[in-house]
């Protein structure tokens, strides 16, 4: 393996719901407010301008209150319902943009009515935050299934 290929994060997960649903989930800040981020921290802010060359910043306070985490970037492809590929920076202590790396997610609907989501972030400066990411992410994409769910429930109901 690459050194460049260890340092990319790929992360596979079938989600209830058409390829529309999950998609939105991801373009809609308010719906991001909902679910972003792993367990224990809460999205506070959330701002997207979901077009090309547009930006979006995302705060995430720890529920405890011990720090808030600040990330942001450019969107550089949009297209519904299939693809959203952006731009990922953890902020600094000085709020400054740290390193950054690419982010490209992709849902594919499958005749279940289920949906493929393939999400792909790169290159990570060190292997250590690859795997710390992917904690995170999974933690997150947990909390995008609840989303789901509930958001499937109230319609249903």
């Amino acid at each position: 393996m690459s050194a460049d290929n260890e340092r990319v994060l790929v992360i596979t997960r079938v989600f209830k719901g058409p390829r529309h649903l999950i998609f939105n989930a991801w373009a809609d800040p308010a719906q991001s407010r909902q679910w972003m981020g792993p367990r224990g921290f809460t999205a506070t802010e959330v701002t997207q301008d979901a077009r090309p060359g547009g930006i979006w910043r995302l705060c995430l306070r720890a529920d405890d209150g011990s720090r808030e985490l600040w990330q942001g970037g450019v969107f550089r492809e949009i297209t519904p319902p299939e693809r959203l590929v952006f731009t990922f920076a953890w902020d600094d202590a000085a709020g400054c943009p740290g390193h950054e790396m690419l982010v490209t997610v992709t849902f594919a609907e499958r005749e279940d009515g289920t949906t493929l989501m393939t999400f792909r972030q790169e290159l990570f400066d060190t292997i250590e935050n690859r795997d710390g990411h992917r904690d995170g992410w999974d933690s997150t994409f947990d909390r995008l299934a609840d989303h789901l769910a509930a958001i499937q429930g109230r319609h249903a109901g």
